[in-house]
C-alpha cells in the first residue's frame, strides 16, 4: 500500500483488502487490544439502514457505548438520533442539540463546571460537526469496509478511529512524522473529550487524539491505558510506511527499557553513532 503527499490531498480510495491488510498491520505493528473501527455520517436513515446485516440500538445509549460495541465486539451500527441517551452525543456527530439551551448547559453547572459561563464556555469549546446536513451514522471496524451496500455508504469511512497505549499512540505519530513532518496540536474540552476525537476528525479531517473522558471509560468501556485517536484513512496508510522505516532503523513499539542506571552512551550509538567509513 502506498501513500503520497499527491494522494493525501485528493482523498485516496482504499479497496476492501487495502481495510483488511490496513487493520492487520495496524493490530500487529501497534500490539492493539480492540478493533479498529470506521464512522461514516449519512445523509438520509434509508442510506443506513441499506447496509447489509446492520445492526440497530436496541436500547436508549451513550454514543460511547455504541463504539465500544464496535471497538469491542465487532458490531456494524446504525445510528441515529433516537437511540442517543441526550443532546451532548448527539451534538458532536450532528444528530441534534446545538441550541441555545445545550449550549447553555444548565444541567453541567454544579457537576462539571462551577459556574454557568465556565458551562458555557465549554459548549462552546467543543469540535462539532454542524446540525442538519446528517441523520444517521454507521460504525463498524475497519476490515469491514471497502463496498458492499446499493448506497455506497460502506465504500469508505469518513474517519478511521483505534485506542491505543500512549506508548503506542507516540509510535504511530512518530511514523506519521518520518516523511512531510508536521507539528501536531490537539485539543483537551475535559469532559465530553469525544469532540477531541471523532468531532474534530469529522469537522476538520485531521489527525486528533484525545484523553477519554469520564463518560468514555464509564460507559464506554476505556480502560485507564488507553487513549484515543481519530483520523481519515489515508494517515493510517502514512503511518504505517513510516514505521516501517522506523522499524528498520530499530525502533520498535513496545519500547524496550534500558535501565534507568545504566550507562546512556552505549544505546544512544546504536541509534545515532555516524557511519564509520569503510575499509
Amino acid at each position: 500500500m502506498s501513500i503520497t503527499s499527491e494522494t493525501l490531498n485528493n482523498a485516496q480510495v482504499f479497496t476492501a483488502n487495502d481495510f483488511k491488510s490496513m487493520t492487520g498491520e495496524l493490530e500487529k505493528v501497534l500490539r492493539l487490544r480492540s478493533i479498529p473501527f470506521g464512522m461514516k455520517l449519512c445523509p438520509t436513515v434509508e442510506a443506513m439502514q441499506a447496509v447489509p446485516r446492520i445492526r440497530r440500538p436496541q436500547a436508549v445509549h451513550t454514543l460511547d457505548q455504541l463504539v465500544a460495541q464496535t471497538a469491542r465486539l465487532g458490531w456494524t451500527l446504525g445510528v441515529t438520533t433516537d437511540d442517543l441517551v441526550g443532546d451532548q452525543c448527539r451534538s458532536v456527530v450532528g444528530l441534534g442539540g446545538q441550541d441555545k439551551d445545550w449550549y447553555e448547559a444548565k444541567q453541567l453547572v454544579g457537576v462539571w463546571y462551577a459556574t454557568p459561563e465556565d458551562s458555557a464556555k465549554h459548549q462552546s469549546a467543543m469540535d462539532l460537526v454542524p446540525k442538519g446536513q446528517y441523520k444517521a451514522l454507521v460504525i463498524s471496524p475497519l476490515a469491514k469496509w471497502g463496498g458492499g451496500d446499493a448506497a455506497g455508504v460502506m465504500d469508505q469511512p469518513d474517519i478511521a478511529l483505534f485506542y491505543a497505549t500512549p506508548g503506542a499512540m507516540m509510535y504511530f505519530i512518530n511514523g506519521l512524522q518520518w516523511h512531510g513532518y508536521k507539528r501536531f496540536d490537539w485539543s483537551c474540552v475535559g469532559e465530553s473529550a469525544c469532540a477531541d476525537s471523532w468531532g474534530r476528525a469529522l469537522k476538520t479531517r485531521e489527525p486528533s487524539l484525545s484523553i477519554p473522558c469520564f463518560a468514555e471509560r464509564r460507559y464506554g468501556g476505556v480502560t485507564d491505558d488507553e487513549m484515543l485517536m481519530a483520523l481519515p484513512v489515508e494517515y493510517i496508510a502514512k503511518a504505517l510506511q513510516g514505521m516501517q522505516a522506523l522499524a528498520k532503523n530499530g525502533l520498535r513499539y513496545p519500547f524496550p527499557s534500558y535501565g534507568i542506571q545504566q550507562d546512556a552512551r552505549a544505546g544512544m550509538a546504536a541509534s545515532y553513532e555516524p557511519a564509520k567509513p569503510k575499509a
